[in-house]
């Protein structure tokens, strides 16, 4: 919980009171690896913080081909205006550790502190520039370039997710993946 805490203040002031209110909606919630934290088709049901493990973005495309679309690491938000809506799955790389707040709960929060609405614009519009920085540098880039930019950009990734998941991250198969590392190193 205090990760939460560390991680919103970096973006307004929190008096203790209202610390206290955010800790007495929060609840903690374990994800095992290969688990769901949401499912297609459903429309998520709480907000998270994942202080502990990796999420994957994933879908199935028409052929049933599991598609990663992004990763969400530790201290990383998680809510619906991400985009997911219910047409994506966010897959348990690791076993994973949130803090989960029901969506009553996280508007009751939103509303009742001074600048709440604020805080989570300012949360919004760090994590669209982050993500939009990582994913736009994939278009226009050869396949050895993809995945060098993948270390850069997910450090703390690359040794704790399959394979297949950062093959299919950067858009090559995990064949070419192997061939593009061994190069490298």
């Amino acid at each position: 919980m205090n990760q939460f805490i560390t991680y919103l203040l970096q973006f307004d002031n929190l008096n203790q009171q209202q610390i206290d209110f955010i800790k007495s909606k929060a609840s903690e919630l374990k994800v095992s690896k290969d688990e769901y934290f949401w499912e297609a088709g459903k429309m998520p049901k709480q907000v998270g913080f994942i202080y502990d493990g990796i999420i994957r973005v994933c879908y199935f495309n028409k052929d049933g081909e599991d598609i990663t679309r992004y990763f969400f690491e530790e201290n990383h938000l998680i809510k619906e205006w991400e985009g997911l809506g219910a047409t994506f799955y966010l897959q348990a790389c690791t076993d994973c550790k949130f803090v989960v707040f029901s969506k009553a709960d996280w508007n009751e929060i939103s509303n009742t502190i001074v600048n709440g609405d604020a805080i989570i614009q300012k949360i919004v519009a760090k994590l669209q520039i982050e993500k939009l920085e990582r994913r736009s540098a994939l278009v226009s880039q050869d396949a050895s370039t993809r995945y060098l930019s993948f270390l850069e950009n997910f450090p703390n990734v690359v040794n704790r997710v399959a394979l297949s998941h950062i093959a299919s991250y950067i858009g090559v198969t995990q064949q070419s993946l192997s061939r593009i590392r061994r190069n490298i190193t």
